[in-house]
């Protein structure tokens, strides 16, 4: 059995999904393989495939992915989560973790993308009905969704585990209440006022997952932003690979957080064309002055090295070995 985990960010564009295998005799094939979301199911993010972009789905397919044992979704965005149902459907996931409680999605109705207003508003309607979605097909293929908050934990193996630190309960009961009076608005201008501040806040409502193997942390916090970690002890932070929230936008470091988890490593899941100023500028910087080596699941042209095309970048995870990152083409 092999005495390392591999981490593979895929390229998907701007958006996230993360593959993670971890070895564990009781699964089948000896491995715990997790798909932590899933990118955007949208096809013109995939038209030019100039910078190695993939579908997440394509990837599992063309890589022959024997199973999945887990999918999680860090928080409904379209980027994050839409993805994953394709994915789904490919690879029916044993276990679907996610934050909010586990038949919530009952309760939800399909929403009708067509009384978006603007561009924001039809990406987040069509992110909450892929969740509902993705929770119904989970369930019809024989897996158990799993309500998760920071605190929880899952051994992996003999030597990892999968710790959650957050969201806290408190902030999953906001999340909860905030979707109930949303779907319960029956006047349209209101509703998609509602739409539109739900969305604005729901990067903070992000699952963030530790992964330990060995004597190797992994922090991934989905769409937090540096104010989103308030309440996390300072040795639950502490990482030797940090996915930098937010798509290395501004918003997503800063210098007090970068300190605080003193990262080898860092990954900036930036699209090709740093849309909405992803690996922005000052990001990257402090990390070059930190002296931090700096990974792309794309290729944003702000990097201080050309990243080459990649359909992924691969992290192999084992005792003592460096954090070092392998574009594969």
């Amino acid at each position: 059995m092999m005495e390392q985990i591999k981490l593979t960010f895929l390229n998907v564009g701007y958006g996230e999904a993360i593959l993670l295998e971890m070895p564990d005799a009781s699964r089948q094939e000896g491995m715990f393989r997790a798909l932590i979301d899933g990118g955007s199911a949208e096809m013109q993010e995939y038209e030019d495939r100039s910078s190695g972009r993939v579908p997440v789905w394509e990837y599992l397919r063309k890589e022959n992915t024997g199973h999945l044992d887990l999918m999680i979704c860090t928080h409904i965005h379209e980027d994050h989560i839409s993805g994953m149902r394709k994915a789904a459907q490919l690879l029916p996931p044993g276990e679907f973790w996610q934050t909010l409680p586990v038949s919530f999605y009952e309760n939800m109705r399909i929403l009708d993308t067509s009384t978006a207003q603007n561009l924001s508003q039809d990406k987040f309607l069509h992110a909450l009905n892929d969740y509902k979605e993705l929770c119904i097909q989970t369930v019809k293929q024989g897996g158990t969704i799993r309500e998760v908050l920071g605190g929880q934990s899952m051994f992996v193996g003999e030597d990892g585990y999968l710790e959650i630190l957050a969201p806290s309960g408190r902030e999953q009961e906001e999340l909860e209440e905030a979707l109930v009076e949303l779907y319960a608005e029956p006047d349209s201008k209101k509703f998609l006022q509602k739409l539109s501040g739900l969305d604005s806040r729901m990067n903070n409502y992000s699952m963030i997952l530790r992964i330990v193997y060995q004597d190797r942390c992994v922090l991934l916090p989905g769409d937090t932003d540096c104010n989103g970690y308030r309440g996390i002890p300072r040795n639950k932070l502490q990482s030797h690979l940090f996915k930098i929230g937010h798509h290395g936008q501004k918003d997503g470091i800063s210098r007090k957080l970068l300190e605080m988890i003193s990262p080898e490593a860092v990954v900036c899941c930036a699209s090709s064309d740093r849309r909405y100023e992803s690996a922005h500028p000052d990001v990257v910087h402090m990390l070059e002055e930190a002296g931090i080596r700096q990974y792309f699941s794309d290729c944003p042209p702000t990097a201080k090295e050309t990243v080459p095309p990649h359909r992924a970048l691969r992290f192999i995870v084992a005792r003592e070995q460096p954090m070092a990152g392998e574009y594969i083409s």
